[in-house]
């Protein structure tokens, strides 16, 4: 605890200091801080950073805090918000007083801005119109139920990152609209709430770097268009179970994309990702010979399909500077499926006789298949340097899998052996 005269040293710093000693502790520590006496009054009035809300709050703290931020906000003297963020999940917020809220951050060129919010009944218009055209807005999160109704003059010129997750759209143009309203846009990420409508949603924006996108299970959609030249990220979850289409153009620039589709008909998909360095793919689809991965180093396979064995032949066939495998299941995935149907291929790939040197493998069984595959690997790997296998008993024993690899024939001399 401090004494009197470390305070009295502490409050003796000038304004701008005392600030910037504020803005290292929560928002709610720094406006208590109003009591210590009349110096500190109204000092916390000044931060530029500002975060109220929590989703565990009870409906007596909800109300306080709206009553708080309803007096108190709309005379904050900062000049200029470098971010403001609201954790609202909650339905005791009414969303007249969060737009209102929102309206005064804009009003202090408010550059960062994200707002959580769930509440019933859903759709709530909580964003006021003059959002969609802020000069100063950098950053736009949005977590939850909130309605996105765009109008036809939208216009955020400053605009580099935009996360929409589980929001609503007024109508099909909505998100369309939003994203051509955005010239400088780098990083987009929108996750699409189950049960509601979209049709197709299109996402052309020529200066986007980084890409996620999540289509839940019961998402009413036709198809997905993505036209990104500039994408170097690029993350595509697709778990919908209704037939559509995905028409996305090439990538010329991309790095990384992990890739977790449903949908049969990859081939636009995979004839978009081919410039990748380094893959994450789920699929029960197959793509066709057309293809080429000459820069791809490094490989995360799903195991969850019945047939990624075959798909993992036929990447290890035509990416031919691969150096790293790993053999995995993503989270949440049914793992049922033991890399059944292993059909050795008739030549050796060329990424395993020249340039694979790590192979990694989780939830090692030591099925026949499996250990047929590792086995082969091990055989023909010239220059692999490590392999760790992460194994889990079902019928084979552990010491069963050590002693049937680790007595297999090596191509490599000094490839070393671990097992978790």
């Amino acid at each position: 605890m401090l004494s009197d005269s470390d305070m009295d040293r502490i409050s003796g710093l000038s304004d701008e200091v005392l600030i910037k000693i504020l803005m290292f502790v929560r928002t709610k520590v720094a406006v208590s801080t109003s009591l210590l006496s009349k110096r500190w009054e109204y000092l916390w009035m000044w931060l530029p950073k500002l975060e109220y809300g929590d989703r565990y709050s009870s409906p007596s703290e909800c109300k306080r805090l709206e009553c708080f931020l309803d007096k108190n906000l709309p005379l904050h003297r900062a000049p200029v918000l470098e971010s403001f963020r609201l954790d609202l999940s909650s339905s005791y917020f009414t969303p007249e007083s969060i737009k209102l809220w929102v309206v005064i951050a804009l009003s202090h060129c408010v550059r960062e801005l994200e707002v959580i919010y769930d509440s019933y009944p859903e759709k709530p218009n909580i964003l006021p119109s003059n959002l969609y055209t802020c000069k100063s807005l950098v950053v736009l999160k949005l977590d939850g139920g909130i309605l996105m109704d765009v109008p036809r003059m939208a216009f955020l010129p400053s605009l580099k990152t935009l996360y929409l997750l589980t929001v609503r759209y007024f109508n099909e143009e909505s998100l369309q609209r939003l994203l051509s309203s955005c010239p400088v846009l780098e990083d987009l990420s929108v996750d699409f709430s189950e049960n509601d409508c979209m049709g197709k949603p299109t996402v052309v924006v020529p200066s986007l770097l980084s890409l996620s996108l999540y289509i839940p299970h019961s998402f009413d959609i036709d198809g997905i268009v993505i036209e990104t030249p500039s994408l170097t990220h690029f993350k595509l979850m697709d778990h919908n179970n209704k037939s559509h289409y995905c028409l996305v153009k090439n990538m010329p620039n991309l790095i990384e994309a992990d890739i977790d589709v449903a949908f049969p008909n990859i081939k636009s998909l995979i004839g978009s990702i081919t410039s990748v360095k380094r893959l994450v793919l789920c699929s029960e689809a197959m793509y066709d010979k057309s293809f080429l991965f000459n820069k791809l180093k490094h490989l995360k396979l799903c195991r969850c399909n019945e047939h990624s064995s075959d798909l993992l032949v036929r990447l290890l066939k035509d990416s031919s500077n691969l150096q790293a495998l790993d053999l995995f299941e993503m989270a949440d995935h049914d793992g049922n499926f033991d890399m059944v149907y292993w059909n050795q291929p008739s030549t050796v790939p060329q990424c395993i006789l020249l340039s694979l040197q790590t192979l990694n493998w989780s939830e090692y069984a030591g099925t026949p298949e499996e250990r047929d595959l590792a086995v082969y690997i091990l055989k023909n790997a010239v220059h692999l340097k490590t392999t760790t296998i992460s194994s889990v008993e079902v019928e084979v024993p552990k010491f069963e899998m050590i002693k049937e690899l680790a007595l297999s024939p090596r191509a490599s001399t000094t490839c070393q052996l671990v097992f978790d």
